[in-house]
């Protein structure tokens, strides 16, 4: 192998029937995906977690700076009903790192959170609130807003509790439910130790250590030229402890500008995770 294109791409499905694992060392932590009852999870083995905090933490300050400028409110109550969440991970450790004291994770409590954030962003303050699309959906049923110091970032996902919209139909909505321009979205899953960023547009970004390529559907081992649409291809390199390579089930596009777009999954996929609406 002399070039990227010429890597080979693990399917993600390995993560579901085998043990992905690059050391041998102790494993310290192992994400486990959000399935349907009776089917397979995913299962991500890490051995050194100061890996995917460094990625995490370095990802957030490469698109929006310190984290403790911001007072982190998260509204992901499906994902706290479950051990081995990588998104709760890092949630809660955003939380604590923000080191505000109106920081925290929401549940049910969506008046006190409407409350909240009215009152935080009233006073200036830089808010991130990050959630699941129907949970931030729930939200704005139950209260309009007019926010100005505010970022609303959605991980996708309506967890079979509403009807699947495609992201635009979904971010006009809530644009329009929390009086903002845009709405940011995030794209990780359990097999990456790593996130790209939307701030807005609906394209993401990728930081410096994670690159996404397209494969041709019909070829998995053909890598399509910029503005083609096919299977995304993730290069991770904070997947220190298990595969960098990883062929997912998700389709997409990149951009002549390395932006990246999201279409939607294989038909033959399975619906789970946090991080895409199925189209």
């Amino acid at each position: 192998v002399k070039t990227i294109e010429e890597i080979p791409f693990l399917p993600i499905q390995f993560f579901k029937t085998k043990k992905i694992l690059s050391s041998s060392d102790q494993i310290k932590e192992t994400f486990t995906s959000s399935g349907t009852t009776g089917s397979l999870t995913s299962k991500h083995f890490v051995t050194d977690l100061s890996w995917y905090e460094n990625s995490y933490l370095k990802g957030f300050n490469h698109f929006y700076g310190n984290i403790e400028d911001y007072v982190v409110l998260a509204l992901l109550p499906n994902y706290l009903e479950r051990k081995g969440s990588s998104l709760v991970y890092m949630v809660d450790d955003l939380i604590k790192k923000s080191n505000h004291s109106d920081s925290g994770f929401y549940l049910n409590n969506l008046n006190e959170l409407a409350k909240k954030l009215v009152q935080l962003d009233a006073q200036g303050k830089k808010v991130l609130l990050i959630g699941v699309s129907f949970a931030l959906l729930d939200l704005i049923e139950i209260h309009q807003f007019q926010l100005k110091n505010t970022v609303i970032m959605e991980t996708g996902g309506m967890k079979g509790r509403r009807k699947e919209l495609i992201r635009s139909e979904l971010h006009a909505i809530l644009s329009k439910g929390f009086g903002i321009d845009k709405i940011h979205s995030e794209y990780g899953m359990t097999e990456l130790l790593s996130q790209a960023y939307s701030t807005g547009n609906g394209l993401f970004n990728c930081p410096p250590w994670m690159q996404i390529l397209t494969r041709d559907t019909e070829d998995a081992l053909t890598i399509l030229p910029k503005g083609k649409s096919g299977g995304i291809n993730i290069i991770d390199l904070a997947n220190y402890n298990s595969c960098s390579f990883i062929a997912t089930q998700d389709l997409g596009k990149v951009h002549q500008n390395n932006e990246i777009e999201i279409i939607g999954r294989f038909d033959n996929s399975d619906i789970r995770g946090c991080n895409l609406m199925v189209l």
